[in-house]
């Protein structure tokens, strides 16, 4: 709840009915696995991107809106190790292939057990800077192992299949990928930095 942001006035919903009205901003995309687990069955593979809003502070790598991505996989079988494997070959192919990943116990209320993800910082390799916080690590997002009850929620057997999710956001991703110092530079507007990026 202490994410979350609320508008002051209430705004029409998509249909355009009077008694179609919203005041929550998301803060994540996760509707959108839930919607899509209710209308197919595994083996499932998604990607989730959108818009989200919240309570964060403004710094170098932080912004109180943002887009996110977030992916949901679910079958027979599937690990935490096939999470971890993923996000690796993920930060290898985005970042470098010498970046390493690490998972921080955390909680989110959908994946038991649950993880903030971490990358190594690509300006001082581990050593500790100012961009890492004197870490060594970048916070890249958050992810996990879907809860049992999400899938019983949705019709599933939670006894025959298992997944993962995660989410990042694309600006700390671009940051990463660009070494850009600040997060902030992508919400100003000015085009001498935004015509570097031409995709």
């Amino acid at each position: 709840m202490q994410d979350t942001l609320y508008l002051a006035s209430p705004i029409k919903g998509e249909s355009g009915r009077d008694d179609d009205l919203r005041t929550l901003l998301r803060t994540h995309t996760s509707s959108m696995q839930i919607r899509y687990m209710q209308t197919h069955q595994p083996p499932i593979r998604i990607v989730a991107p959108g818009r989200v809003y919240r309570r964060d502070d403004l710094d170098v790598t932080h912004s109180p809106a943002f887009t996110q991505i977030e992916a949901l996989v679910v079958g027979e079988g599937i690990s935490l190790a096939d999470l971890k494997g993923t996000l690796l070959a993920f930060a290898r192919q985005m970042f470098s292939p010498t970046s390493r990943v690490r998972f921080r116990p955390s909680f989110f209320p959908y994946t038991e057990p649950s993880a903030e993800i971490d990358l190594s910082c690509w300006q001082c390799d581990g050593a500790g800077c100012a961009m890492c916080k004197r870490t060594g690590w970048i916070e890249m997002g958050g992810c996990g192992m879907v809860h049992p009850a999400v899938f019983e929620a949705v019709g599933y057997d939670a006894e025959k299949y298992t997944g993962f999710a995660w989410g990042i956001g694309i600006e700390r991703v671009a940051i990463l990928r660009y070494q850009v110092e600040d997060i902030r530079l992508f919400y100003e507007n000015d085009l001498r930095f935004l015509e570097q990026f031409p995709y």
